[in-house]
Formats: structure tokens, sequence, C-alpha cells
């Protein structure tokens, strides 16, 4: 998938017409995007059309028109688009009530290694975790992590035929898998391959 420039984007002008419409659009692509992981959590895989609405979303409440400002969203964005072997996601831990989030949070210490991507026939994928910066401290984990499931060539040519796609957590707090995708998230999934 190529990385966004800024003939990608719209101006701010542009983007107030067509916002509502945009916004839309890209609901609905998300809808099959998201792999819940249980009641409490979920990943959700990143594409060129879901960083495209982050960073018009920013240009928009940042009044950003400038060149330089523009580059600089895209070089912040442009990392989560997957590069055709592999898939790039953010992990959210997900509780409205506040107590029982910190609590969560305390528990799930080392979440984010143990969350795991599987294609039928081939060995579970572990992420590289938040490579930007560290999202936990000694005592509890974040509530988002940003991912990447890199893939064997083999992998790839697997999902792209048509292979199963699982996805889970195995942790010691907190074990859950979806096994296998549900179709419209294995094609969405796949579709991200090269």
């Amino acid at each position: 998938m190529p990385q966004l420039t800024r003939e990608d984007l719209y101006s701010l002008e542009k983007y107030a017409e067509i916002r509502s419409e945009f916004r839309a659009k890209v609901i609905a692509h998300k809808k099959n995007r998201r792999v819940p992981l249980g009641d409490h959590a979920a990943l959700y895989f990143e594409d060129a059309l879901t960083m495209q609405y982050q960073v018009q979303e920013m240009l928009r409440i940042e009044r950003i028109f400038e060149a330089k400002g523009i580059q600089e969203e895209l070089d912040v964005y442009n990392p989560l688009v997957p590069d055709g072997h592999n898939w790039k996601a953010t992990f959210m831990i997900e509780y409205g009530d506040e107590a029982e989030r910190r609590d969560a949070l305390a528990k799930l210490l080392g979440v984010e290694q143990a969350v795991w991507m599987q294609i039928d026939g081939f060995d579970r994928v572990h992420p590289i975790a938040n490579e930007d910066l560290d999202r936990s401290s000694d005592d509890k984990t974040a509530s988002v992590h940003f991912m990447r499931f890199e893939l064997t060539p083999e992998m790839v040519a697997a999902a792209k035929n048509g292979a199963a796609i699982a996805a889970g957590i195995d942790h010691r707090k907190l074990s859950v898998s979806l096994d296998p995708l549900p179709e419209n998230l294995r094609a969405a999934l796949a579709a991200d391959l090269a």
C-alpha cells in the first residue's frame, strides 16, 4: 500500500464541503476492520483510507494549510499504513468505567506482547508493539497500543488465496480468540496484502 502524499489530501475548504460524506464512507469502511477480542479489547486495522481520515481531521482541527505542517502530519500517520507484507493496528483496551479500566490496566501488564494473529497453516504472529514509544509503566499497561504484524511471503500468499485468519490474546489475565475471523474481516485484511 503506498504511503499518503499531499496529493491524496483535500484542501481545508474542499474537506469542509465533503466532510460528512467522507466521514460516513470511513465509518462504513472501518466496520470491516475492527476485530473484537472479548468484551473489552479490540484491534482496529489501519490502512491508507483510515489514515487519510486521521490526517484530514488533524489538518481541520489544527487549521494546518502550509506544506511543512501538512508533511509533519503525513510523517506522523504514514507509519500506520501497511506496506503489503504486514498488518498495522491500533489495539485498544476498552472500559467505560474509569475505576474498572484502571484495575484492568494494572492486571494486563504486558498484554501488547500477548496479542497474536494467525493464518491457517502457519504459526502465530505476535506484534512488534509501540515502535514510536513505550506505552506501559512498571505497574500498568496503556489502554492504546500501536502494533505491526510482520508476515512471511508464504503467509501473504495463503491469506490472499483465501486461508482462514484468526486473532487472539494469550495473557495470564486475558485469554481469548476469534477463530476464524468472519469473512468480511478476513477479506479486508487479505486486501491489505500485496
